[in-house]
């Protein structure tokens, strides 16, 4: 027995020491490689806080606020959090899988969490996901934190770990909205099963209930004070119908799971959910019902509608607690195989090595040349203000996101409906400026919002190492806008960062 505690002392000792490097590693990748438009654009988030946004709830804007706050408005300060909270969710996951695959001794069996939070790390929506801060990097923490308190209440443990379920549900839930899928599995777990049953006769999930309403109250009284914008964006999609298409959404919503995945990992996960299906145990069907509620809603949407790739990452925790269930000679091969890609594709982001066209390197789409893009077009700008300060508009959120962050000393307005929800200065009507567009936008701004000045400049590229991204025009113009008309956000004011 001692022997026993002994090596299972010294395993998490391992275990331990093995994270703390993967999340050096991880920080440091953080550090290195350009921001995504979207990450840019969370960023704006951060700088104006809220208790909700047009696109998702607040968590991730407080993510980034909190590593701010220790690293600066920097790369690293942005996504802090992600590498820091995959570290913490991956030991509770580890945790959660010894607990339930007991060995026939009944302790647990760590061999199982040792495999259970490689099998995580394999994955690509881990492995590269939790470097680039967006509102799945906390949700992935929550459904962990969720399913860990879980296991531990089906393996006998205190029954005030409800109040910890409740805390991850609503904390979930202020992190991106799909949560509600794994939390609507949970509840069906609860109502249509014998064990479920038996915990509703004691007050611990109703009191897990309270807890999780008292904490997605903020982002319910946000949407109600702005129109019900956060709940009539996310749940309009549930109207969309193409079923002549259902067959490209439905094999793109398999192929994105596969690469998502990491190959390998995924036959683990079909495999292991396969066995779980066989098991009897009450978690067993806990876990069952938190992966097919999501999956089942997932296969609903993709009958009208194109399925995000990322979306379905919010089932990964269980899925890999399931595969845990089965043990292929070939588990390790899955392993390496999802950490060489990892790799490849994080050396591709930082140090690109390969000349790929952006048609296949989604690196370069997403984080090539921005730097110098906005460096160029801010000198380029600056021609026309002698002495003065440029003022860059685009009606991309995205593209603003970028230049607020990379364009420093420069005033930025963008130019785009959903700056009405944000608590940011306006510029004043007549203001002038550059529009910076893609090439690819044919048609000419909106007249009823810019006034155009003069001709469109010559194409200026954003590249990295030779290789386009994207070419961009800039347009001299006066901001033309009509009370009630449009929202024009100013981005300068709270990000643009001082050298």
């Amino acid at each position: 027995m001692r022997a026993g505690k002994r090596m299972a002392r010294y395993g998490w000792l391992a275990a331990l020491a093995a994270m703390a490097v993967v999340t050096l590693f991880r920080l440091v990748v953080a550090a290195w490689v350009p921001l995504t438009p979207d990450e840019a654009y969370y960023r704006l988030w951060a700088l104006a806080p809220a208790a909700g946004y047009f696109d998702h709830p607040p968590m991730v804007a407080l993510w980034i606020r909190l590593g701010m706050l220790v690293a600066g408005d920097t790369p690293l300060g942005l996504r802090m959090m992600g590498p820091l909270s995959a570290a913490f969710g991956t030991l509770l996951l580890a945790h959660a899988g010894a607990l339930w695959l007991r060995q026939p001794d009944g302790r647990p069996d760590w061999r199982v969490g040792a495999r259970v939070a490689l099998l995580l790390n394999a994955t690509l929506a881990i492995g590269l996901g939790v470097i680039i801060m967006t509102p799945d990097t906390a949700l992935i923490f929550f459904v962990t934190l969720m399913l860990w308190s879980l296991s531990w209440l089906c393996a006998g443990g205190p029954v005030w770990l409800w109040l910890v379920v409740g805390l991850a549900a609503g904390l979930g839930c202020d992190s991106k909205y799909s949560m509600l899928l794994p939390v609507g599995g949970m509840g069906l777990w609860l109502f249509g099963s014998r064990a479920g049953r038996l915990w509703l006769r004691k007050p611990w999930p109703w009191l897990a209930g309270c807890v999780s309403l008292l904490c997605v109250m903020p982002v319910v009284l946000w949407n109600a004070h702005h129109a019900w914008g956060g709940f009539v964006r996310q749940g309009g999609r549930l109207l969309d119908w193409q079923p002549a298409r259902a067959l490209v959404f439905l094999s793109e919503l398999l192929g994105g799971q596969v690469g998502l995945a990491s190959g390998l990992v995924f036959v683990l996960f079909v495999g292991g959910c396969v066995r779980l299906w066989r098991k009897r145990d009450g978690f067993s069907a806990l876990l069952l019902c938190t992966i097919l509620c999501p999956l089942a809603v997932f296969l609903q949407h993709a009958l009208g509608a194109r399925v995000q790739a990322n979306w379905p990452v919010v089932v990964y925790p269980a899925c890999t607690l399931a595969a845990g269930l089965w043990r292929p000679r070939w588990w390790k091969s899955a392993v390496w195989l999802g950490g060489i890609m990892t790799l490849v594709i994080m050396g591709q982001a930082a140090f690109a090595p390969l000349p790929l066209p952006v048609r296949v390197d989604v690196t370069l789409r997403q984080m090539g040349g921005w730097s110098e893009l906005a460096h160029a077009v801010q000198a380029r700008a600056a021609e026309g203000y002698s002495g003065q300060a440029p003022v860059l508009m685009t009606e991309n959120y995205g593209l603003a996101g970028e230049l607020a962050f990379y364009a420093q000393n420069t005033q930025v307005v963008a130019v785009e409906p959903r700056w009405a929800l944000f608590d940011i200065p306006r510029p004043a009507c007549g203001q002038q400026g550059e529009l910076l567009r893609p090439v690819q936008d044919k048609e000419a701004p909106d007249p009823h919002v810019f006034e155009v000045l003069g001709p469109a400049s010559a194409p200026v590229a954003r590249a990295r190492r030779g290789m386009i991204a994207e070419w961009y025009v800039m347009l001299p113009v006066r901001l033309r806008c009509q009370p009630g008309e449009v929202v024009v956000g100013n981005a300068a004011s709270l990000p643009v960062r001082r050298s």
